[in-house]
């Protein structure tokens, strides 16, 4: 059975690819030839713009069609939940997911701004017009044509005999066994490295070695290898074939599987990594732990099961593995008759996103009563490890499930999860409602189970709590998109509110458009990579850059004093430097940069430069810290129109409040990017940079190279995202990059 699925390319180590075949955007179409279905109603549909995410969209509805030729919207989510979007808003890239979906489409309606309102009713009138892409013009989808997997890797899979690969690289060495036996045997002589199940593709991977499912009377052992797509396609059939009370651990962590990364992840990630590495946030050792699994080791030596408790969360010594075992299975039993099993998380977004707080609760109920026999809480996300309240079911055990529970347990589970007000992180006072939100959930939860069992056992909830009870869900809303009618005066070559493809559109679905790190390589090209400030307000005592210049391949270490009489800008604000040399004012501030023949030794040099600082006082972190500091940005900046204090007086109200807002997390999917090519002759160069400031580049470069602005031409093909991240910041990184290239 040939499988197709989607992942990314970063996390995916190529050698776990042997006897799989790899399909990418340019492979399933590009303009010297043809183009896919998919590639083409990406961009016709107008589902791209920056265009450095739309190949990812491209593979993922790809790699969708080909396992399901006719997709629900549901399933068209999903697919899409691992794919991150700047430009669009998503609504044109799901129009065009939807073309090949059984789905009503939109209702298109223009509007002309100067008839559209009715003067005498006050009634705004529609006249539905021409759609915003042609449906009829595009190329079917037909799967007779796709790829097929290729015949010769088929064969060598059945045929030739199953033997361990080894893969020899600069740094690493790569082992893939292929029996349980053979891995022991590696594991015993190599006890400190790591195990990678990879990918499901190929027989002789770790990943089939240790995929088991065995259904046994007291639950279900899943094999370690088992990637997180294969454990929720399992637990979904297990539910729809048991009984309800048996399923309640597995309800719970279908429930955040579905919300678990994106699909892209859940296809090479598995139970085995998840569990091992005892990520605070990791969604499912929470319920693992609740749920009383235990974990099947092996080793040369022998077999034996350890629980998966708090102790082995926590790393402690006596409860965990040894270096020369493997984790070969995990035990997840059934849940019983009155035992009730949930699962919270808070996240900043629902898939693809680390949660905030994550937690698994279970509650054991004395038959036909509401007497707690046994429960277990447990919270991820509150500090370095997964977090028990061990003291507080403790506690709860024996009493009544009611609000004076619920109340005694609101009050001390905050004594137990303690969240310092310095908890990595920050949000100490939302984490912490959250904890205490978790559990009050919990108790409505039960609270509704225990009344649909035995209406004797609580009171009715009332009915504002309802709300609370219900689960974020994603609806598939009909929508009316509403546009300006083009002006029948307008001429036909004027582009102006028609709604024309993206002129680089096919060139972005079928990732032939080029951004500044997809450029050829250049004859003695070499790498920068910087060093940032790691205090926010410091002195810099010492740079020792003597280690990282050991390293094979680094060329060079550019600080501060290199740039001695370049080393600042005219719009610069005062006191602020290209690359700090005494003082730094903020986390990420550039210190120096690191030259190498390869970007990865770039980078890793750069982690061995090593920085003293010195803290200096005062630390301003916020507003308030800022007013009282009497510090302020020069000159103050206003407009004024009018006598602004006489019109105050005369108002009929005015509104007075403060709103406080924290840092923000920006991002933007094309990273900072520049290259830099000298002429050699006069300091004239080539500067190909990502930037929605090319003048502003082209003058910090001059000015850093003490030359005429006209010697540096500065090239902006297309921008991957920026949202202003790209206006200042990166003149300053292209002036560095030209300055290490011209020494």
């Amino acid at each position: 059975l040939v499988g197709h699925y989607s992942a990314n390319a970063c996390l995916l180590s190529i050698c776990s690819l042997f006897g799989a075949a790899v399909t990418t955007v340019e492979g399933i179409g590009n303009t010297k030839t043809r183009i896919h279905p998919v590639q083409e109603r990406i961009a016709k549909c107008h589902g791209t713009q920056c265009g450095f995410c739309s190949p990812g969209m491209v593979m993922s509805l790809y790699s969708l069609l080909r396992n399901i030729p006719k997709p629900s919207m549901d399933q068209l989510m999903e697919a899409l939940g691992g794919n991150l979007c700047r430009c669009t808003g998503y609504r044109p890239i799901v129009d065009a997911c939807k073309t090949f979906c059984k789905v009503r489409r939109e209702k298109i309606i223009l509007f002309n701004f100067p008839q559209v309102l009715n003067v005498t009713t006050g009634i705004f009138s529609f006249k539905t017009c021409e759609k915003l892409f042609q449906e009829e013009e595009f190329l079917p989808l037909d799967p007779t044509q796709e790829f097929i997997f290729p015949p010769e890797l088929m064969n060598r899979a059945e045929k030739q005999p199953k033997r361990t690969r080894v893969f020899y690289g600069e740094r690493i060495t790569w082992i893939s066994p292929v029996t349980l036996g053979g891995l022991l045997e590696v594991k015993a002589k190599y006890p400190d490295a790591p195990i990678k199940p990879g990918s499901l593709f190929h027989v002789t991977n770790i990943a089939y070695i240790l995929l088991i499912l065995n259904v046994l009377i007291s639950g279900l052992t899943i094999g370690a290898g088992c990637s997180l797509a294969q454990l929720k396609d399992i637990l979904t059939d297990v539910v729809l074939d048991l009984p309800v009370e048996k399923t309640q651990t597995y309800q719970a962590l279908l429930k955040h599987l579905r919300t678990l990364a994106g699909s892209q992840i859940r296809n090479v990630a598995s139970l085995g990594g998840n569990i091992i590495s005892r990520h605070s946030t990791s969604d499912l050792n929470p319920l693992l732990a609740v749920g009383n699994c235990t974990l099947n080791l092996a080793s040369k030596d022998g077999k034996r099961q350890i629980p998966l408790n708090d102790q082995f969360l926590m790393r402690a010594q006596s409860s965990d593995l040894k270096p020369e075992e493997i984790l070969v299975s995990v035990n997840i039993p059934y849940s019983k008759k009155w035992e009730f099993v949930s699962a919270f998380r808070q996240a900043p977004r629902q898939q693809n996103a680390l949660a905030f707080v994550v937690s698994g609760m279970r509650v054991l109920f004395e038959e036909d009563t509401n007497i707690i026999k046994d429960i277990s809480i447990f919270y991820g996300g509150i500090g370095s490890t997964t977090v028990c309240a061990k003291k507080l079911c403790q506690k709860l055990t024996g009493r009544a499930w009611n609000e004076e529970m619920l109340g005694g347990a609101c009050r001390s589970v905050l004594d137990e999860v303690f969240l310092p007000a310095s908890a990595p992180g920050g949000m100490v006072e939302y984490k912490r409602s959250l904890i205490v939100s978790f559990l009050f959930k919990f108790y409505l939860e039960v609270l509704q189970n225990l009344k649909m069992m035995n209406p004797s056992l609580c009171p009715c909830l009332p009915a504002e709590y309802g709300s609370v009870l219900e689960d974020f869900h994603c609806k598939h809303y009909e929508t009316v998109l509403r546009y300006q009618k083009v002006d029948t005066k307008q001429f036909p070559q004027d582009p102006i509110g028609r709604p024309i493809m993206h002129q680089s559109g096919i060139k972005h679905a079928t990732g032939e458009a080029i951004y500044c790190d997809d450029m050829p390589a250049h004859d003695q090209e070499l790498f920068l990579a910087f060093v940032t400030s790691s205090r926010p307000h410091a002195k810099i005592v010492s740079i020792d850059t003597s280690e990282a210049l050991k390293l094979p391949g680094v060329i060079d270490v550019l600080i501060g004093k290199d740039l001695q009489g370049v080393n600042s800008f005219c719009e610069f604000p005062e006191n602020e430097e290209i690359l700090a040399t005494d003082e730094v004012f903020g986390v990420g501030q550039l210190v120096c940069a690191v030259i190498a023949d390869s970007d990865v030794k770039a980078k890793r040099a750069a982690g061995l430069v090593k920085i003293e600082y010195s803290d200096l006082k005062p630390l301003i972190l916020t507003i308030e810290d800022a007013i009282q500091h009497n510090s302020f940005f020069e000159p103050e900046r206003k407009i004024d129109y009018g006598d602004v204090d006489e019109a105050f007086k005369t108002v009929d109200q005015i509104l007075e409040g403060e709103i406080h807002i924290g840092g923000q997390e920006h991002f933007y999917m094309e990273t900072q990017s520049v290259l830099v090519v000298p002429y050699g002759e006069d300091k004239e160069m080539d500067v190909y940079v990502s930037t929605q400031h090319s003048k502003l580049a082209q003058d910090i470069v001059a000015s850093v190279l003490k030359v005429p602005s006209n010697k540096i031409m500065c090239h902006v093909k297309r921008v991957g995202g920026a949202f202003g991240g790209k206006t200042f910041k990166t003149g300053i990184m292209a002036a560095i990059t030209a300055f290490a290239a011209n020494k």
